[in-house]
């Protein structure tokens, strides 16, 4: 099994950065192989909680090295609930990268641990509208949620405004998984390229070093 680490993480930066400077981002040093996967940017201001700045990924196993570098530039910039990251904001950005295993459909839409498991959910809604959404294991536990709240905020996120009863639960068609992640801070990174490299990153010509 491909674990997270910290390449892909390296990698994801990389793309960003080429982005920026219209340069293609060099091969990456781990390893192909197929699995789902998610990249999550957040933006730690002033020592504060890390904020979301986009997360998007794919439930469909995928190419690893070309998936990251999708998902790398698609969260980072194409995310709609945020606006595209500027390049003046990477000194405070971190990333994760998520691999995602062991699906597993559940018995019912509590069939899941709040901090072990990714959950996936789809239904059909009052109007007959297919609906789906999902969180990684990290997001419940990190916002503190019982099973039941992590449940009626992610049919939300799919876009069900109505509302939320027992047997709309009832129809839900849970799907559960496990990741495994790695996360950088772009100081962390800025190191491991001055270390790797004997220059940090820049970008066209504005020097970035370590904020």
């Amino acid at each position: 099994m491909v674990l997270a680490n910290k390449e892909m993480v390296v990698y994801c930066f990389e793309t960003l950065i080429a982005h920026y400077n219209s340069e293609e981002a060099a091969p990456p040093a781990f390893d192909e192989g197929q699995h789902p996967l998610f990249v999550t940017w957040k933006k730690v201001v002033n020592g504060g909680e890390p904020r979301l700045r986009g997360c998007i990924g794919t439930l469909e196993a995928c190419q690893l090295i070309n998936g990251f570098r999708d998902y790398a530039l698609t969260s980072a910039l194409r995310d709609r609930r945020f606006p595209p990251i500027q390049a003046k904001e990477l000194p405070n950005l971190e990333c994760t990268v998520s691999i995602l295993t062991d699906y597993e459909t559940a018995n019912n839409y509590l069939d899941w641990e709040v901090g072990k498991h990714g959950i996936i959910i789809e239904f059909v809604d009052d109007y007959n509208s297919r609906r789906s959404a999902t969180y990684l294991p990290e997001v419940p536990a990190h916002e503190g949620w019982t099973r039941v709240e992590a449940i009626d905020s992610l049919i939300r996120k799919a876009g069900f405004s109505g509302p939320i009863t027992e047997s709309l639960r009832k129809r839900i068609k849970l799907t559960r998984y496990q990741s495994t992640l790695f996360t950088m801070h772009y100081s962390d990174y800025a190191s491991h390229v001055k270390a790797t490299r004997g220059a940090a990153p820049t970008i066209a010509g504005a020097k970035l070093g370590n904020h």
